[in-house]
């Protein structure tokens, strides 16, 4: 605001486009933000555990359904979201997606639940600081606890049981339930194909996941090699090539256009022949390169005219045209071949080697895919799932991403804890107890993240139809009782609490770093204590 005056002296307030901005500050903010980040985590509070619901999710403009996921991760990615707050929440599962792949429907559930203690600290005058420097100290003993319960899962080449079973543990709680031992193998295999176990390394770049619709679930099957969405460029080339050697070009596989402004004026026939046959010739000679190579496959980025790819099936040398250029990529992993972008430089080194390339129908459509196996030094494989629609098949995209990082935790760190909350449930004993220790205001917010621990079994509990607190406190009692860190919620209704006997198994890693993003997301909301908003204008 400002004063001036006019020409007769007379004064008068001009307002700044400022003085618009709606502001909302110190208590009021911190409220507003809570009860932001609390909407989004109540929206996904319902889908945790292996009975939580999906979500029906529309594209914006009102027609078909994106999809019917059951990922935390996915439901947020697709979701409409304005406010700022909740826009940190859908960060905070990516982030939990990103360094884990699983645990994207906790770690907002825990973040909520955090936020939901801190908002009753906050309104009994405890200073917003010293609430975050309470959850600090809580997330430190409830990690150095975590590592204290869990065990070390040991497993082979030979023994993938341990890996298989934690992966069924992810897969429970998505629509692919029924499959879930088939699909868990698959992911383990698949891992363990491009792992490498000494070091401790996994690429699952090098894990092409494809679909197509049609078939029944159970048809989805690991490839040890590439699957390609194209087929062979003319109908009358072989189906099936036995001990195949690829050339793989990125260039061109036709004559050169020639890269000049003149025009060449042809009237009469013998100059078009003339200039036919001086075409013909040049790619003569390029499939003649080919062969002298030795190649009896080529595959290229580019494509090529009906007319070269007729001689090419006059000259028995099967080709496919228009691949992508990943897919190029892996070929050549999994073949040992080069890329070849200058046809020049084609030789026999550079060429690909595959037992088996065949094409495939499927369906009445009689769609076609090229499969490329039996690679000698394989280090590329191919999940290719089967379902009855499009949602199906990108829901078990999903999943199988899930159980896929799941599997490649556990061979950089084969630490784990044991599921159904009972981890939660005895962080938050260890928690609780921790507390005492510490005499000044942070014994509040200690004691409200271990009340916090609590949200993920509470709900594993509500969203499988039992008693919640009922549920919770008698689990609870036996785990002080039996001192048992492996009693958890039975959700499966299988008739005992221990998560052992029930084989639900996560990832040290993945329960840790759920822990300490939650927090870190916490602490960052309660320290804003002053919101603008800009004006319309």
């Amino acid at each position: 605001m400002a004063l001036a005056f006019d020409e007769f002296g007379r004064p008068f307030i001009i307002l700044r486009e400022q003085e618009k901005k709606t502001r909302l500050r110190g208590l009021d903010a911190q409220k507003a933000n809570i009860a932001s980040a609390k909407a989004v985590a109540r929206i996904l509070r319902t889908s945790l555990g292996p009975k939580g619901m999906d979500k029906m999710l529309q594209s914006p403009d009102g027609d078909v359904i994106i999809s019917m996921p059951n990922d935390g991760a996915t439901i947020l990615e697709q979701m409409d979201v304005d406010n700022q707050i909740a826009k940190l929440m859908v960060e905070l599962s990516r982030s939990q997606d990103y360094e884990i792949g699983d645990g994207t429907t906790g770690v907002v559930v825990m973040a909520g639940a955090l936020l939901e203690q801190a908002e009753k600290l906050l309104e009994r005058g405890i200073h917003p600081i010293r609430v975050a420097e309470g959850y600090e100290m809580a997330s430190k003993v409830a990690f150095d606890h975590l590592e204290h319960i869990s065990e070390k899962f040991e497993f082979s080449a030979d023994n993938i049981e341990p890996l298989v079973q934690t992966c069924m543990t992810t897969l429970s709680s998505k629509i692919v339930n029924r499959c879930k031992r088939a699909l868990a193998e698959i992911a383990v295999k698949a891992v363990l194909a491009v792992a490498d176990l000494e070091r401790k390394d996994v690429n699952l770049d090098l894990i092409k996941v494809e679909g197509k619709v049609g078939g029944k679930l159970e048809d989805t099957e690991l490839v040890y090699g590439i699957i390609v969405d194209k087929d062979m460029s003319h109908p009358q080339m072989p189906k099936r090539i036995e001990d195949a050697k690829i050339a793989i070009l990125t260039c061109p596989f036709e004559p050169p256009k020639p890269k000049t402004k003149h025009k060449v004026d042809i009237d009469t026939v013998e100059k078009f022949q003339t200039l036919r046959e001086q075409e013909q010739k040049y790619f003569d000679e390029m499939v003649q390169k080919c062969k002298d190579a030795g190649a009896t496959l080529v595959i290229c980025q580019w494509g090529f005219d009906d007319e070269a790819n007729h001689l090419l099936m006059h000259r028995n040398l099967p080709a496919v045209r228009w691949v992508g250029g990943v897919e190029l990529e892996l070929i050549a992993i999994a073949t040992g071949g080069r890329i070849v972008p200058r046809f020049q430089e084609l030789s026999p080194e550079k060429l690909g080697k595959a037992g088996l390339v065949r094409e495939k129908s499927f369906g009445t459509t009689k769609d076609r895919m090229l499969y490329i196996e039996k690679c000698a030094n394989s280090r590329a494989v191919t999940i290719f799932i089967r379902g009855g629609n499009k949602m199906m098949i990108e829901e078990t995209k999903r999943s199988l991403h899930d159980a896929l990082c799941v599997a490649r935790n556990l061979i950089r760190n084969n630490s784990i804890v044991y599921g159904g909350g009972s981890a939660e449930i005895s962080c938050s004993i260890a928690v609780e107890t921790a507390a005492d220790r510490h005499p000044g205001v942070e014994q509040y917010a200690i004691r409200s993240f271990a009340d916090a621990l609590d949200a993920v079994p509470l709900a594993l509990a509500e969203n499988s139809g039992l008693s919640p607190i009922d549920t919770l406190t008698a689990v609870k009692a036996q785990q002080v009782k039996e001192s048992n860190p492996h009693c958890g919620i039975d959700c499966n209704d299988v008739g005992t609490t221990d998560m052992k006997e029930q084989n639900v198994f996560e990832t040290l890693i993945g329960k840790q770093q759920q822990i300490l993003l939650a927090t870190q997301v916490v602490k960052m909301i309660l320290k804003i204590d002053d919101v603008i908003s800009p004006s319309e204008y």
